[in-house]
């Protein structure tokens, strides 16, 4: 569950997404939400019937606009699920191409659509005047925490709400680098009253791709620090691992899953799949595989 200064955070920002994860807690087998991905080829699917998932997340820059199909269909499916808010395009570690009017973009969807989460990934991605469309690894420095910190105290106080920071996947590290980073965002869930999205599959990728162990990297994150989980699929490169999200959950992550689990608790879970997009059943299957895993590790705990 929560620290105190991320309980006290939430409530000075007056919201609490943790109250997501007390009440799936708060069941006799305390077993972790689990959603996928809301994608445009299953749209009808989802407005036709109830697939058995808990919640959807979306890319918040594909609902940024006042109006359109995507806005429509989305505040109607939010009758029926808790929505996720995850962007993708904010660049919150550009020094010069941070938007502040991006930002409040984000505050009038999300005030259309009540997100329980609202998440951002621990990268930059422009420099002033030009999106790189790309989520590029920040120098893991002191002087980078500082911004960050900076940054997500700016979001959280025009959102009003707590934000999540998400590890990203990278196929190098600068050699400056002061803190690893699980540490870093430690630091900043310290700082600032924000969470940690911890992405299973990135942590594997950094472990294949850098030798930086994924056990480890959780062991930097205490329980109350981490919100989210993400789970998917990644394909070989040459010498390196890509996170392109384009296949079933490996094994590989599933143990990570597993782990993360006995030291993080029943926090919602997302199945994440954006590349070669399989047909929604699918995707429920790894819903099911992750919920018959939770609870076989739960359970037990």
């Amino acid at each position: 569950m929560p620290c105190d200064r991320q309980r006290r955070c939430s409530q000075v920002l007056g919201y609490d997404h943790w109250r997501f994860i007390e009440r799936a807690s708060s069941q006799v087998r305390p077993l972790p939400r689990i959603g996928v991905g809301l994608r445009a080829p299953h749209y009808q699917e989802f407005l036709n019937s109830h697939p058995p998932v808990d919640w959807l997340e979306v890319h918040t820059e594909n609902y940024l606009g006042p109006g359109g199909k995507d806005l429509h269909i989305l505040r109607r499916l939010a009758q029926r699920y808790p929505i996720s808010l995850h962007g993708v395009g904010l660049g919150i570690g550009s020094v010069h191409g941070f938007s502040s009017a991006h930002v409040e973009r984000i505050r009038v969807l999300a005030a259309d659509v009540s997100p329980f989460l609202i998440s951002e990934h621990l990268s930059w991605g422009a420099v002033e005047g030009r999106c790189l469309n790309d989520l590029l690894p920040l120098p893991l420095v002191e002087a980078s925490l500082d911004l960050i910190c900076d940054r997500v105290d700016q979001v959280q106080a025009t959102l009003g709400q707590q934000l999540l920071l998400e590890n990203i996947s990278t196929s190098l590290r600068y050699n400056g680098d002061t803190l690893g980073e699980s540490q870093f965002l430690a630091e900043v869930a310290a700082r600032t009253g924000s969470a940690v999205l911890l992405d299973l599959n990135n942590l594997y990728v950094n472990q294949y791709n850098h030798g930086e162990c994924a056990h480890a990297a959780m062991e930097n994150l205490s329980r109350g620090t981490v919100g989210e989980f993400h789970l998917a699929g990644h394909s070989h490169a040459e010498d390196l691992l890509i996170d392109d999200h384009g296949s079933p959950v490996p094994e590989p992550v599933w143990s990570l899953y597993r782990r993360a689990l006995r030291r993080f608790g029943p926090v919602p879970v997302l199945v994440e799949w954006d590349t070669r997009l399989p047909p929604l059943s699918e995707l429920i299957d790894q819903v099911e595989i992750a919920r018959t895993i939770a609870r076989e590790v739960l359970d037990d705990a």
